[in-house]
């Protein structure tokens, strides 16, 4: 389902999402409005305990929202079941998450077609798809090394080439660069800008506590007591 002209790829109205800790309710989201278009990297920042890893989980139909509403790339997440917000984050969705999530047995190459795997295709079938993708990201020369055979960059940069095996519109960066040197840091945002900017259709939304990762990006979003500030 691509976009309607005009709309924008991500929309939420009113979005709230609670969640009870012990017997305490807590609402992460408090009636969050944002609209982004594809094509462009965006940045969520704000303080500790503002909602901002909650929007993401949202975004990603890893989480539900409690009221309101959210459109990604046409689709109503609220209305998902449980099987259908699946189906969304298999194909629709690829996370980058701060440590890297790789399977140390496999080789880089076997990591990037994971999920291609876990949606019933052979590893084998994938194996050039993922390897073109390696090379994508400038690890042609690394894609029979397993996770201790790379540096942090490499490993980040084989789980941003694992989010793109499935063709997903949004793209969803949990601090990915927290682990990594400055240096290291900068080459992964240049990435993640050029995966945004590839596709007018693909948006990539990274989370950050680092203000000079967050002016990388195109736009950024101020998440303060679950509202965009």
């Amino acid at each position: 389902m691509g976009n309607v002209a005009d709309a924008p790829l991500v929309e939420a109205v009113g979005l709230v999402r609670e969640y009870h800790m012990g017997d305490q309710l807590v609402r992460a989201l408090d009636g969050l409005d944002l609209r982004l278009d594809g094509g462009q990297f965006a940045s969520v920042v704000g303080p500790s305990g503002a909602g901002k890893s909650t929007l993401l989980h949202v975004l990603g139909a890893l989480d539900a929202p409690t009221s309101g509403t959210i459109t990604v790339d046409g689709v109503d997440l609220g209305s998902l079941s449980d099987e259908q917000a699946s189906e969304f984050r298999r194909h629709r969705v690829g996370f980058v998450f701060q440590f890297f999530n790789l399977v140390p047995t496999m080789s880089a190459w076997e990591n990037v077609a994971l999920p291609r795997l876990l949606d019933n295709q052979s590893l084998r079938k994938a194996r050039p798809r993922a390897v073109e993708l390696l090379e994508r990201v400038g690890l042609g020369a690394r894609v029979d090394h397993r996770p201790s055979e790379l540096s942090g960059g490499q490993m980040q940069r084989v789980a941003i080439a694992r989010s793109l095996i499935m063709n997903p519109t949004i793209l969803l960066a949990d601090e990915p660069t927290g682990n990594l040197d400055s240096a290291t840091g900068a080459a992964v945002l240049e990435l993640l800008a050029e995966v945004a900017h590839d596709e007018p259709n693909r948006l990539v939304v990274m989370v950050t506590h680092d203000p000079n990762a967050a002016a990388v990006a195109d736009t950024t979003i101020t998440v303060r007591d679950g509202k965009v500030a």
